[in-house]
């Protein structure tokens, strides 16, 4: 994830418009349910753990390990999508707190976060789909899941080539069904 420093007068009014999001988000029920979750597992997020940033590729936010989550500012426009970014990064930041060895530079690690954070998170409703021009109805939310993770494991140098495929199709089973902290899939 690779940041801006967001000097321009556009940039900044992009910033604060999307702390104002932040704030709000923060409020939201899925929001606190999984900060509680982290909280309960011995990871609590407070509010500054969540920053607003100009990005220059085009991922709404990213987790960073030990750092924090950012939401790239001039790439969420809405409040739903600072709410989805939040909610994704923050299932990535559970799964880092719950799993003592887990290796952002192993693929299958981060092929099975990125696994649960597109099924949990509600990355793949079918009107989000939709909505960026994918009309399948039938089994779209596994497709969109699978497209979405090699999406991400794209930008991850230790998952070149055909290792990003073949790590996704090892975890898929696993982790698609490993539904924590949800008693199931929301």
């Amino acid at each position: 994830m690779t940041e801006n420093d967001g000097s321009s007068a556009n940039g900044e009014k992009a910033l604060k418009e999307c702390e104002r999001m932040i704030q709000k988000s923060l409020k939201s029920p899925m929001v606190k349910f999984l900060r509680e979750h982290l909280k309960k597992a011995g990871c609590p997020v407070e509010d500054n753990f969540i920053k607003a940033v100009n990005c220059d590729q085009l991922h709404s936010g990213g987790y960073l390990p030990g750092q924090g989550i950012v939401v790239c500012g001039n790439r969420t426009q809405i409040q739903d999508e600072v709410n989805q970014a939040i909610i994704h990064e923050l299932i990535h930041a559970f799964d880092d707190c719950r799993a003592a060895n887990l290796d952002w530079t192993d693929c299958a690690h981060h092929a099975c976060s990125e696994i649960r954070a597109g099924h949990l998170s509600g990355d793949c409703h079918y009107k989000r789909e939709l909505l960026r021009g994918f009309l399948k109805i039938r089994g779209h939310e596994q497709e969109c899941i699978k497209r979405r993770v090699l999406t991400s494991l794209s930008s991850n140098p230790y998952c070149a080539g055909s290792a990003a495929k073949d790590s996704m199709e090892a975890v898929w089973d696993v982790c698609y069904n490993d539904t924590a902290p949800f008693d199931r899939a929301p």
